[in-house]
């Protein structure tokens, strides 16, 4: 046994075919082609809750990957988050089949007005008993902007001003609007709520007019767990401020010790406690009965991925087109000087100079893969743990296999080490994850709406 707390599991998925691991939809044992049978997602969530996962978080894009080679042809051939649906719409469902898995999704503050996405929030929070969670965005899209009628995408900064005014308008009105004692449900009298203890909200700012009362009642949470992943500065500074769970990229548990500490620092500033925010480590599990076995599943895996699916990927979040990059040039003839800083990292970081391009892009097309026999596996994440990681963000490979490997043959190895829960609490998402009530903290910013 470890002395260490458990580790909160989140399954990393995505309305879509191809998500992160950009290849493996052709397979014979994987789902992902079924993404649009409501069967497939309360299948994926019944073995999630039987793994005993934290929560099933949905990302989302808006726009296409149309970077690579000119145009979105690419990613439309290869299934890369286009056809994708909206994955709001999943979350009460699956809440119906289960009984504590949280469920998170994605949605940009440049989508919808702040005015009517409340009410959709605590229209789910309401529907999941209060286990919904929203993934704050800001889109980095160039073609999310064309789609949603802007002359251009904001600039990142103004992108992260947006976010600022958006959320507090939320937080005005799920915290703020009503009192706590507003709906009164008075048969007798005929009353449902009392009109004395609703409120208008009046917010005049730079992006957002809004006026008027929010139009449900309050939920549960009131404001939905928040989740939140920039790693920018700005993104950083917004975390600190808003964010309950931050998701990381880290690629040693040294650097998200690093990145952990930054932004528990920046919350403490802010007003807020160090334990205020918990930090999800981005990881792929290729779980074997034996090493051997491991490494083979890694290696077919790897030679299924679809370099040109990852290159345009990584060229619409780069807003850079890396077919201009030769894929077969050793990266010890590539010259570095004018590319960007992701492509002189990639020619640098090569074990071998003699590695194509191509192959170095390979080897950086999966999010932070470990593969290996359980014990091995739960002895890393000890690691990851130990350096401050709160939570592991699951990619999967294939759908629902990843999922059912974990909960099959790595979850009762946690669980022996500590490392993964028995039993789930009740309570909210945010109760079962915090263990502490069921609303914002005092220390954070939207509770200073709260009447009374």
């Amino acid at each position: 046994m470890t002395d260490l707390a458990p580790l909160r599991f989140n399954a990393f998925a995505m309305n879509c075919v191809s998500h992160i691991n950009h290849g493996q939809w052709v397979r014979d044992d994987t789902r992902q082609t079924s993404y649009t049978d409501l069967d497939t997602w309360v299948d994926l969530a019944r073995t999630l809750e039987r793994g005993h996962f934290d929560a099933l978080f949905l990302a989302d894009v808006i726009g296409t990957y149309d970077t690579f080679r000119g145009g979105r042809e690419t990613a439309v051939r290869e299934g890369l988050q286009i056809p994708v649906n909206d994955p709001s719409l999943l979350v009460a469902a699956i809440a119906h089949a289960t009984e504590h898995l949280g469920l998170a999704f994605t949605q940009s503050v440049l989508q919808e007005p702040p005015y009517n996405f409340a009410r959709r929030l605590t229209t789910l929070d309401h529907l999941t008993k209060g286990r919904v969670a929203w993934n704050v965005v800001t889109s980095y899209l160039e073609s999310a902007a064309k789609g949603l009628g802007l002359d251009g995408l904001p600039l990142h900064d103004e992108r992260y001003d947006r976010a600022e005014e958006y959320t507090d308008v939320l937080y005005q009105l799920l915290e703020g609007s009503w009192e706590e004692d507003a709906v009164v449900r008075d048969r007798a009298r005929g009353i449902y709520a009392d009109p004395d203890r609703i409120h208008d909200i009046h917010h005049e700012g730079r992006f957002y007019r809004v006026n008027g009362p929010h139009l449900s009642e309050p939920s549960p949470q009131r404001t939905p767990l928040l989740f939140q992943a920039g790693s920018s500065e700005r993104g950083r500074e917004f975390a600190a401020r808003n964010a309950e769970a931050v998701f990381l990229g880290a690629i040693s548990p040294e650097g998200a010790r690093a990145q952990v500490d930054d932004v528990r620092a920046r919350a403490v500033a802010h007003g807020r406690d160090a334990g205020d925010i918990l930090f999800f480590q981005g990881l792929t599990l290729i779980i074997g009965s034996t090493e051997e076995e491991a490494a083979r599943k890694l290696a077919a895996y790897r030679d299924n991925t679809s370099l040109d699916g990852f290159a345009a990927h990584l060229s619409g979040s780069l807003q850079l087109d890396l077919s201009q990059v030769d894929f077969d040039a050793p990266v010890g003839e590539i010259d570095t000087n004018g590319v960007q800083g992701f492509v002189r990292s990639l020619v640098e970081g090569a074990p071998d100079k003699t590695w194509t391009f191509g192959e170095a892009l390979r080897a950086r097309a999966w999010t932070r893969p470990v593969a290996g026999v359980p014990e091995r596996i739960a002895d890393e994440l000890e690691d990851w743990r130990r350096a401050g990681i709160d939570g592991i963000n699951l990619s999967y490979v294939t759908t629902p296999g990843s999922f059912t490997d974990f909960a099959d043959h790595l979850a009762p190895v946690l669980q022996k080490r500590g490392l993964l829960k028995t039993e789930y609490t009740e309570g909210t998402l945010r109760q079962k994850l915090f263990g502490r009530g069921n609303r914002l903290p005092a220390s954070h910013p939207g509770a200073r709406y709260r009447r009374g």
